[in-house]
C-alpha cells in the first residue's frame, strides 16, 4: 500500500492570506517511509498558495438580532444574527451571475449534469470574489503603514466551515440563500455548505478581529489527521483525503519558492561559516524535518516581507536586521517549531554577517514560547546524532547557545554542577540529545503557559530553575475561543436569546454575558434556554439515531466527554462510572433512574496501545448496556466515531453535562471545557487546567468539582499511590474492575482488557481509583439536580454569565500587549468600494 503525502508551508494571515512555500514528496510504504525528491513546479499544487480565511474587517462586525416566527432552522437563526456595516454585497442579481459564472466558466459544469458539489464549489468562489477585494485592500495597507507583525508558527491549524464563517463574516448568507434557491429553481443548495475542511482558528478570528497585521504558519499536508472508524470495536485510521477534490480558498503562489537544505557540513573560511552539500529530503527522519521545514521556509518569508515596504514589490529597502524585532513578533506554538531559534541565528550570522551578541539580542527580542503541557514525556527532545546528520549548523548553534547560557547560569550559582545539568540544553545518558523547551526558553524573551494553574505548575516544577533566574520572563495567557464560531454560528437559537436580553454587543465583548446575572431567576429566560437546548437534544438525537442506529431518549442528560484518547484525560474514570451505574440500574430496576446518554469521542494515537485498547473498552461497554433490556433507555453510551470540529458543532450545543475528568496538574488548559460551558453545559471536573478559572468566574457552586487538588496529588506522590487498597476497599469498585477482568464485557476473549487491568491496578501515573469515590459521589449530585430542570437551568444560566474571560479576543489582546508589543485596534480598513477611499 503506497500514498503520498505533500508537505508545504501555510502561511495564513488575518486579512485572509495563506501561501505554500515548499514541497517535498514523500513515499509511505508498509515497510516505512522512504522520502523521495520531489520537482515542486509539478508536484501537485504549485509551491505558493493563498487561503481566504475570513474578512480582516471582523472587527467592525456588527450582529444584528431581528425577532422572527417560530420555530425557526440553525440557518434561518444565522440569518438573524448576522454581521452588518461590511460594504454593500448583498445583492442576489449579482450573486446569481457570479455564481452561474463560476459554475459554467470555472467549474464547465450546467445544471442539468451540476452535482451539490459542484454547486458548493460554485458558492465558494463567488463568496471569495467578495472576499479577495478586502484582502488585497488590506495587504496595500500594511505594506504602506508597514505595522509590526506577529507570526504565529504551528505545525497545524484547524480550520473548519470556511465557507459558512465567511459568509457570516461578510453578511452574505441570506442573500447567498436566495440567490442559490433561485438559481436551482426552487431547490436550496442547503447544507452542503458543509462540504469544507475541518480547521481551528480561534486565535486567527480574533487577531482579524482585533485588528493586528498577523499571521499563521503551518504545515499543508496532503493528508489532515486520519479519519477514524470503528471496526468491530477497535479503532482503524484510514487516510483523510481532504483534497481529493481540490480547495476552493487556495490560490497559487509560485513566486515566493524558498529551498530548504538539509544535510551537508559546515565549513568555517575567513569569509564566514558556509553550511555546503545540501541536499533535498532523503532518509526517515521526517517528523523533525517537517519540523525544521516550516521554520527555515518560515523565517525566509519573514526576512523577504521585513526588508519589503511597499505592497507587490520585490525590491529590497531595508538590509539592517537590527530593527527585525521593532517590526517582527514571533510565537512559537509549543516545541515544535523550536528550530527557528537556531535557524534565525544562522541567517543573522551566516547570510546577514552580524556578531554573536547582535544576532542573540535580536533573535531573544523577537522570539517568544508558550507551552501547552506539564507532562515531561511530551516535551520534544532530539538525539544530537541525528541533529548532527540532518543539520550540523543547527546543531553548532545550539552547542554555542548552551555554551554561553551555562557560562550565565555558572557565575550566578558558583560550583552548582546539579542546577547546570538541569538546565542544560545538552541532556547526557545513553543518547545526547537536545531538550527544545529549554531552547525555547532561553532563545525567547517570554514564556507562557495557557491557564493560571498551569504556569504556576511551569513555575513551580518544570521549569523552576528557569524562573529562580529570570522571573519576569514567565507569564500566563489564558486560552480562549471566538463566540463567533462557537456561539453565533454552531448554536444561533441560544445566541439569539441571549441577544433579546442583553443586546447583541456581547460578541464582540463577551464580558457584557455578566448582563445574564440580571435574569437569573427570570421565568421566561429560563423557559428559552432550556427550550433551546432540548431543541438542539431533539436534532442531535435524531443524528445519532442516523449515523450510530441507536435510538434515544432526547429527555436523557446528554453526559459527553469529547477530547484526545489519552490515560491522563481519564475516560478510564468515566468508563468505571459508566459500569457502576449500570450494575446500580440492575439491581434497582424499579428505582426512578436519572436517564442518561453517555457519549465518548476522540482519536488515539495510531501507536498508542493503551488508548486504543480504551477505545475498545467503551465500545465492548457499550455493546452490553446498549442492548440490555432491564437498563432500556435510562442509560445509553455511545462512542462517536471520528470526532472533529464539524462534529464538535453539533454535540455541543446538544450537551447537559461536560467531563472534563483529567487528574489535577495534568491539563494544561483545555478549550473544550469553555465552549461547553459557553453553550450552556454544566461542568463535572477536577480543579485542573482552565477549569480552575471557570469556577472562579461562574462561582464553584455552579460547576461539580470533584477530586484530588494539586496538593493532593503532590502529596500522594510523596506518600506514594496504592491502587490495590482502593480495590479492596470499595465494593462497587471492585465490581466493576473484576467484570473488565473477567471477560464481562469481552465474553469472546476473557482477557482482552488485561492489560488496562494491570495498568489500572500496579501502574496508573494518574491515579484513577483515587478519585473514584468522589467522582460517584458528585456525579449523584448531578443525577439529583437534573431532576429539577429549573435548578438546573439557573446553574446553566450562571456558567454562560461566566464565560466573559475565556474569549480568544481577550487572549489575543494580551499576548499583543504584553508579549508582542502591539495595541489591538477595532478601526476599520475601508474596504475597496467604501465611499470613505
Amino acid at each position: 500500500m503506497c500514498s503520498t503525502v505533500c508537505m508545504c508551508v501555510y502561511i495564513y494571515n488575518s486579512a485572509g492570506l495563506a501561501y505554500q512555500l515548499w514541497c517535498p514528496h514523500f513515499d509511505e510504504t508498509e515497510g516505512g517511509r522512504k522520502d523521495t525528491q520531489c520537482d515542486t513546479r509539478s508536484h501537485l499544487p504549485p509551491s505558493s498558495v493563498d487561503i481566504c480565511l475570513s474578512d480582516l474587517q471582523s472587527h467592525n462586525r456588527k450582529y444584528a438580532f431581528t425577532k422572527m416566527p417560530k420555530p425557526l432552522t440553525d440557518q434561518d437563526k444565522r440569518k438573524q444574527i448576522s454581521v452588518r456595516g461590511l460594504a454593500g454585497v448583498e445583492n442576489v442579481s449579482d450573486l446569481k451571475t457570479n455564481f452561474n459564472r463560476h459554475l459554467h466558466f470555472t467549474l464547465v459544469k450546467d445544471r442539468n449534469v451540476a452535482t451539490k458539489r459542484d454547486y458548493y464549489f460554485a458558492l465558494a468562489n463567488t463568496v471569495r470574489d467578495h472576499l479577495v477585494g478586502r484582502w488585497i485592500r488590506t495587504q496595500q495597507h500594511y505594506y504602506e503603514k508597514d505595522p509590526k507583525r506577529v507570526y504565529y508558527l504551528s505545525l497545524e491549524f484547524y480550520m473548519g466551515r470556511t465557507l459558512q464563517n465567511t459568509m457570516v463574516n461578510l453578511a452574505l448568507e441570506n442573500a447567498c440563500d436566495e440567490a442559490t434557491y433561485q438559481v436551482r429553481d426552487g431547490s436550496a443548495l442547503g447544507h452542503s455548505w458543509t462540504l469544507t475542511v475541518d480547521h481551528h482558528t480561534c486565535f486567527l478570528d480574533s487577531m482579524a478581529s482585533l485588528g493586528l497585521a498577523a499571521y499563521g504558519y503551518g504545515i499543508r499536508y496532503e493528508f489532515g489527521i486520519f479519519n477514524q472508524k470503528i471496526v468491530n470495536g477497535w479503532q482503524v485510521e484510514e487516510a483523510d483525503d481532504w483534497l481529493r477534490y481540490g480547495n476552493p480558498w487556495e490560490k497559487a503562489r509560485p513566486e515566493y519558492m524558498r529551498p530548504v537544505h538539509f544535510y551537508g557540513r559546515v565549513e568555517h573560511t575567513p569569509e564566514g561559516v558556509k553550511w555546503v552539500d545540501t541536499q533535498f529530503f532523503e532518509g526517515k527522519e521526517l517528523r523533525l524535518k517537517q519540523e525544521y521545514f516550516v521554520v527555515a521556509a518560515t523565517l525566509q518569508d519573514i526576512v523577504r516581507r521585513f526588508k519589503s515596504s511597499k505592497f507587490g514589490s520585490t525590491e529590497v529597502v531595508r538590509v539592517d536586521l537590527s530593527t527585525l524585532p521593532d517590526k517582527v513578533a514571533i510565537q512559537l506554538n509549543d516545541t515544535h517549531p523550536a528550530m527557528a531559534i537556531p535557524e534565525l541565528m544562522r541567517i543573522l550570522l551566516d547570510t546577514e554577517h552580524q556578531k554573536w551578541e547582535k544576532a542573540w539580542d535580536i533573535c531573544t527580542r523577537t522570539c517568544a514560547y508558550t507551552n501547552h503541557t506539564v507532562l515531561p514525556e511530551a516535551l520534544e527532545r532530539w538525539p544530537t546524532d541525528l541533529l548532527q546528520n540532518l543539520l550540523p549548523r543547527h546543531l553548532e548553534i545550539i552547542y554555542e547557545i548552551n555554551r554561553r547560557h551555562l557560562e550565565s547560569i555558572a557565575k550566578l550559582y558558583p560550583g552548582d554542577h546539579d542546577r547546570l545539568r538541569r538546565m542544560s540544553l545538552v541532556e547526557e545518558g545513553d543518547q545526547k540529545k537536545i531538550n527544545m523547551a529549554h531552547l525555547c526558553i532561553v532563545g525567547s524573551h517570554a514564556v507562557n503557559g495557557v491557564a493560571r494553574i498551569h504556569s504556576d505548575i511551569l513555575k513551580a516544577t518544570l521549569f523552576k530553575d528557569f524562573y529562580e533566574v529570570d522571573p519576569h520572563k514567565f507569564q500566563n495567557k489564558t486560552n480562549g475561543i471566538t463566540p463567533r464560531r462557537w456561539l453565533v454560528m454552531c448554536n444561533p437559537g441560544l445566541a439569539e436569546v441571549i441577544a433579546e436580553r442583553i443586546g447583541e454587543d456581547y460578541i464582540r465583548d463577551l464580558d457584557q454575558l455578566k448582563k445574564l446575572l440580571a435574569f437569573v431567576d427570570d421565568d421566561s429566560l429560563i423557559h428559552d434556554i432550556a427550550k433551546v437546548k432540548q431543541e438542539n437534544k431533539l436534532k442531535f438525537s435524531a443524528y445519532l439515531e442516523e449515523h450510530y442506529k441507536v435510538k434515544i431518549n432526547p429527555n436523557s442528560m446528554f453526559d459527553v466527554q469529547v477530547k484526545r484518547i489519552h490515560e491522563y484525560k481519564r475516560q478510564l474514570l468515566n468508563c468505571l462510572h459508566i459500569i457502576t451505574l449500570y450494575n446500580r440500574i440492575q439491581k434497582e430496576p424499579n428505582k426512578n433512574w436519572t436517564p442518561r446518554t453517555i457519549m465518548i469521542g476522540g482519536k488515539a494515537a495510531p501507536g498508542y496501545h493503551t488508548a486504543k485498547l480504551i477505545i475498545r473498552l467503551i465500545t465492548a461497554i457499550g455493546e452490553i448496556v446498549n442492548h440490555d433490556t432491564v437498563v432500556g433507555d435510562r442509560l445509553k453510551v455511545i462512542f462517536l466515531e471520528n470526532y472533529k470540529v464539524t462534529l464538535a458543532e453539533k454535540i455541543i450545543p446538544a450537551s447537559d453535562l461536560s467531563e472534563q475528568i483529567s487528574t489535577a496538574g495534568t491539563e494544561a488548559s483545555g478549550t473544550g471545557n469553555m465552549k461547553f460551558m459557553l453553550n450552556g453545559a454544566l461542568t463535572i471536573g477536577t480543579m485542573d487546567g482552565a477549569n480552575v478559572e471557570m469556577a472562579e468566574e461562574a462561582g464553584e457552586e455552579n460547576l461539580f468539582i470533584f477530586g484530588m487538588r494539586v496538593d493532593d496529588v503532590d502529596a500522594m506522590d510523596k506518600s506514594g499511590y496504592d491502587a490495590m487498597d482502593y480495590y479492596n476497599r470499595i465494593p462497587e469498585l471492585k465490581q466493576a474492575m473484576d467484570q473488565i477482568a473477567g471477560g464481562f464485557f469481552s465474553p469472546d476473549q476473557h482477557d482482552l482488557f488485561k492489560d488496562i487491568v494491570n495498568m489500572l491496578l500496579h501502574h496508573d501515573r494518574f491515579k484513577v481509583f483515587a478519585d473514584y469515590e468522589a467522582y460517584i459521589k458528585c456525579q449523584e449530585k448531578v443525577s439529583a439536580l437534573y431532576k429539577n430542570p429549573k435548578e438546573w437551568t439557573k446553574m446553566v444560566i450562571h456558567n454562560i454569565a461566566g464565560c466573559g474571560k475565556f474569549s480568544s479576543d481577550r487572549t489575543i489582546s494580551q499576548y499583543a500587549r504584553e508579549i508582542w508589543g502591539m495595541e489591538p485596534s477595532l478601526e476599520r480598513i475601508p474596504a475597496p468600494d467604501d465611499p470613505r477611499q
